[in-house]
């Protein structure tokens, strides 16, 4: 027999699903944005580790001269990414999805063993909920990226018309760089995320599309004894 489980609203698979291609918009757009002023990197001292991006992979995507392009495409879909997360965290209070992703005080231990056991480390297997203690990390920081990504687009965007905003990043070149920390957070974010869903097998994928999980249930064989009579 095979059993059901309902586990995916259809609001939170519709918020899901829809931020996936916007984030990735958004992402690809300030990379076009990006090539004009492309100066950070990493240092030390006069020797450069390791700079984003190198020129070969902007010819590589195409990128190079395409800062209008990249700058109309991040200015429209930023709206939709900020619409879309602002239903998204009014959904989750309302609906009380809230607390199966909030992390409680056991969250970092239990996060800590879930990265043992999928790393096979450690054969102890985390008590599993809705959500584990990693994913409930992972998702609550994924909407504070959210707000931190909406306040220094802002500051970036308009820094005199948003000259508060501006300043609680900490100025206009503070702002930029927490921006671009923030885009590389979400690239980190993507690549552990469908890691994650690949460990975790089918049945996990499809419920994010169905909302629901089949489980196989294991079959009872009955056995038959002969009772002899004397």
């Amino acid at each position: 027999m095979k059993k059901i489980i309902h586990k995916h609203p259809l609001a939170i698979r519709w918020f899901h699903w829809f931020n996936f291609p916007v984030l990735g918009v958004m992402i690809w757009s300030g990379l076009l944005i990006y090539w004009a002023n492309d100066e950070y990197k990493i240092k030390f001292r006069k020797t450069d580790l390791l700079k984003f991006f190198p020129d070969n992979f902007y010819a590589a995507l195409h990128i190079p001269f395409r800062l209008a392009e990249g700058m109309s495409f991040h200015f429209l879909v930023m709206w939709l990414f900020f619409l879309n997360g602002i239903l998204y965290v009014l959904y989750t209070i309302f609906s009380g999805e809230w607390k199966y992703l909030l992390p409680n005080k056991k969250s970092w231990k239990e996060a800590l063993q879930v990265v043992l056991y999928d790393f096979k480390i450690s054969k102890f297997k985390p008590p599993q909920t809705k959500y584990n203690a990693a994913q409930r990390i992972a998702y609550s920081a994924i909407i504070v990226m959210g707000i931190g990504s909406v306040l220094t687009g802002l500051a970036i965007y308009k820094p005199i018309q948003f000259s508060f905003v501006c300043a609680i990043c900490g100025g206009y070149e503070a702002a930029r760089l927490e921006h671009f920390m923030l885009t590389i957070g979400y690239v980190l974010f993507f690549l552990v995320h469908i890691i994650q869903v690949i460990m975790a097998g089918w049945n996990n994928f499809q419920a994010m599309i169905t909302g629901f999980e089949i489980f196989s249930s294991p079959k009872i064989k009955e056995t038959k004894t002969d009772e002899k009579q004397e």
